[in-house]
């Protein structure tokens, strides 16, 4: 039987690389089974311009549907925008004789779920975070499934199913790929390894931390990998004396499989999509949530860090001097390391692709 799938997921990556976890998930069953077409939607402002059709998917777009978090003017706008966005949205679902919607949450989904439910198509939601934004909490309501990353999401009728991930992330094996990583990145095949990231843009607070540490850590015998963001090009470290490991400094890390498989610990932020690649793998971290917001990123780490598989540190408190005296005697005792990890993996999810493809295809059919 032909399935139509629609995905929304636009905005940022958090929404979109779940999104296209998934529907990698269904095109191998659609291999299979043939029959199955996948649509995402997106609008023109979001990242999913180039990340859709760089992995090869059809994406139509549709208007936004920006919600000011503080009453605004904007605010009066908001209804006129829902009501064309809803609109083009209907007649797309239409044209795409859709079985199921699919959202992730944000400015795509609020309108694909509104559109849905005047089209009669069955909804399927997924949230990412341990605090649900306006879009998902609106959306369950009318939902024939809501799947969930994090236990215990607020969401009505949740069932917990992951985070759906990139296969070479789901399926990466990190000891066996350890020493061909390492040498990637000019690496020491040998030493304890500390990963510094936060996010695609980087992170200042990181950055100044490991930095301020540099000497401490390579003295200990720690290399480093850091990635920096792409602006962020005053961070610097100077040569390393003789008989210290190495610090290695990039603006980005395209093949973030590789930086996981060459790391024994994460120095990171615990945005959605980090926490459940960093647990799938069973990389134990240290996370340091974004200090703005609504604090969901201290929630995507606490049921990892509770579970022993990381550390959790105010932005506030992350100084050289307390990755001296936590991450250094972390990172070099291998048993400790060891059982951070072991929990770290059992914390995560490797088959939330799977497992969401099966939920899409059943509420289709």
């Amino acid at each position: 039987m032909s399935v139509s799938v629609v995905l929304a997921g636009g905005g940022t990556g958090g929404h979109i690389e779940p999104m296209l976890a998934l529907a990698d998930a269904l095109l191998r069953r659609g291999a299979v089974e043939g029959g199955l077409r996948i649509t995402c939607l997106g609008t023109a402002r979001g990242m999913e311009t180039r990340l859709v059709p760089a992995r090869g998917y059809d994406l139509r777009l549709i208007p936004p549907v920006p919600l000011p978090r503080k009453p605004t003017v904007d605010l009066l706008r908001v209804p006129g925008r829902v009501v064309r966005s809803v609109s083009e949205t209907r007649a797309l679902l239409r044209e795409l004789s859709a079985d199921v919607v699919v959202g992730f949450g944000g400015y795509v989904a609020l309108p694909a779920y509104l559109a849905a439910r005047r089209e009669r198509v069955p909804v399927v939601v997924h949230e990412q975070n341990a605090l649900p934004g306006l879009a998902n909490r609106i959306g369950a309501r009318v939902a024939a499934w809501v799947a969930v990353t994090v236990p215990g999401t607020p969401l009505r009728g949740a069932e917990h199913v992951g985070m759906p991930l990139r296969t070479a992330i789901s399926t990466l094996d990190r000891p066996a790929r350890r020493a061909e990583a390492r040498a990637a990145f000019g690496l020491d095949p040998e030493r304890p390894t500390l990963l510094v990231f936060g996010g695609s843009q980087g992170a200042a607070s990181l950055n100044r931390a490991a930095v301020g540490a540099a000497d401490a850590l390579t003295a200990a015998g720690v290399q480093v990998l850091h990635a920096r963001g792409p602006k962020n090009t005053d961070v610097t470290v100077p040569p390393r004396a003789p008989g210290h490991a190495p610090y290695v400094v990039v603006d980005y890390l395209e093949r973030m499989d590789l930086a996981y498989a060459a790391a024994d610990l994460a120095l990171c932020r615990s945005g959605a999509v980090t926490v459940a690649e960093l647990s799938a793998v069973g990389l134990p971290a240290v996370f340091v949530p974004l200090p703005i917001g609504n604090g969901e990123q201290r929630l995507n780490a606490l049921p990892v860090v509770d579970a022993g598989g990381g550390l959790l540190v105010d932005d506030a408190d992350l100084s050289p001097s307390w990755i001296e005296e936590h991450v250094i005697p972390m990172v070099t005792d291998p048993a400790t390391l060891a059982r951070y990890a072991e929990h770290a993996a059992a914390a995560g999810a490797r088959d939330a692709d799977e497992r969401l493809a099966d939920i899409v295809l059943e509420v289709a059919e």
